[in-house]
């Protein structure tokens, strides 16, 4: 999955660099969905990692 946010990032660096079109709409709403889900599965590493007395 980290791999494909580096691909989401390169693409909208690119998108950037031609001037904020349509194109990097999309790609940040695909960065702000990535962002979420790896919060969520940052709390829930945390969560067993605290049950689990790290």
């Amino acid at each position: 999955m980290l791999k494909w946010a580096l691909i989401f990032l390169i693409l909208a660096i690119i998108s950037a660099i031609f001037g904020f079109g349509g194109l990097a709409v999309a790609f940040a709403q695909i960065a702000k969905i990535l962002f979420y889900i790896f919060l969520v599965i940052l709390v829930i590493v945390l969560i067993l990692g605290l049950s689990r007395g790290w």
